[in-house]
């Protein structure tokens, strides 16, 4: 039995015309980092909420270490929280708003001191130990948060986008943290964010989700290679994968704009039909580089750069291909500039092909 079990969970607020999350089935193992990834309204987080018991479960079971906990109190689930505002006690230095919660479990006065050290050193607050939270960083107020969490010596963590108040730099120095806390403790993490970058980067699975259905559940990079349908495929990943509505006639490619590829054997007979379909392909998938072109010459093409985004590592170019909006993710040392005219070609091997009426992935 998995430590997290839900079993076709489903959500509907009083007087609302549709449920907010909808036969939600997922087991979570033990000491697993999952991330629950999305749109906003898309129900991540009221599943999470779900999972804390903060709301009720329409119909649906959920089990935590093979408990049924549908009537189960917060308090008595085993949980310990880490929310998106901090909720911290704004009259509490750090040292009391991380020891508060112990001292209202009773836990003796020594253990608590112990404890409350450890987390006081693990996240790096000693020097701010005797501050309040309004003389404090936001990146120090999130570890306060944190270090709440961590001292209760649960099983299972929750965090409802933490990090989302804090500017890019300490998003990813935060990021860090609590991917090493994570190593540290060994709990279950249950990670809600928006930031689809978080979630590739911390978490052991994915879960993705859109009107409360989950579409796809995965380990990162399975999701990024293999998205199982469309709003996967443009979800994962920065940029966005370039999408084109073509039509496949034999081996044959055929752009709304005319452009025409040809797609080897290997790739038409795994699409196994032929006719209308979405095509996607990732902006790394673009090449422009002599060797590639060298290779797919025959179906080589040609745009002009409408928009430059130069990232340090690696350049964005913006073009118009294919009758739809692209574009191509290249090395900083490929440099163009706006109105420049550019040759490349879509690398067949890392094509994916969407039903054009399901947007499922074909191949």
């Amino acid at each position: 039995m998995s430590f997290i079990e839900l079993k076709n969970i489903y959500k509907k607020y009083p007087g609302a015309d549709k449920n907010s999350v909808s036969d939600v089935s997922l087991n979570i193992e033990e000491k697993e980092f999952i991330a629950f990834v999305g749109p906003s309204g898309c129900g991540k987080s009221t599943t999470l909420r779900m999972i804390a018991g903060f709301e009720d479960i329409t119909a649906g079971e959920l089990y935590i270490d093979g408990q049924k906990m549908n009537e189960v109190a917060p308090k008595d689930r085993g949980i310990a929280m880490v929310f998106q505002n901090y909720a911290l006690y704004p009259h509490m230095t750090v040292e009391k708003n991380i020891s508060y919660g112990l001292k209202n479990m009773k836990v003796p006065a020594d253990e608590i001191k112990k404890k409350v050290d450890w987390a006081i050193k693990v996240l790096g607050l000693e020097e701010y130990r005797r501050r309040k939270p309004k003389n404090l960083s936001g990146g120090q107020r999130q570890r306060v948060a944190l270090g709440r969490a961590i001292v209760k010596d649960t099983k299972l963590f929750l965090m409802d986008e933490p990090l989302s108040n804090l500017d890019a730099k300490l998003r990813v120095s935060m990021r860090n943290e609590i991917s090493k806390l994570h190593r540290q403790i060994g709990s279950t993490t249950i990670y809600v964010t928006h930031d689809q970058i978080e979630a590739m980067t911390m978490a052991d699975r994915i879960v993705i989700m859109k009107d409360g259905i989950v579409q796809q559940v995965g380990k990162p990079m399975d999701l990024y290679k293999h998205p199982a349908n469309k709003f996967v495929a443009g979800f994962i990943g920065s940029p966005q994968m370039n999408f084109y509505n073509v039509t496949v006639s034999g081996n044959v490619v055929t752009f709304e704009d005319g452009s025409k590829i040809t797609l080897p054997e290997s790739i038409t007979s795994k699409l196994g039909r032929q006719g209308e379909f979405i095509l996607g392909i990732r902006g790394e998938d673009i090449k422009l580089d002599a060797q590639n072109i060298d290779i797919f010459k025959a179906d080589k093409q040609s745009a002009v750069v409408e928009n430059v985004e130069v990232m340090g590592n690696e350049n964005n170019l913006y073009f118009t291909f294919g009758g739809a909006s692209s574009v191509a993710r290249v090395s900083k040392y490929e440099v163009s500039e706006i109105g420049d005219e550019i040759e490349f070609v879509l690398n067949p091997m890392r094509m994916h092909f969407f039903d054009k009426d399901t947007e499922l992935c074909c191949i």
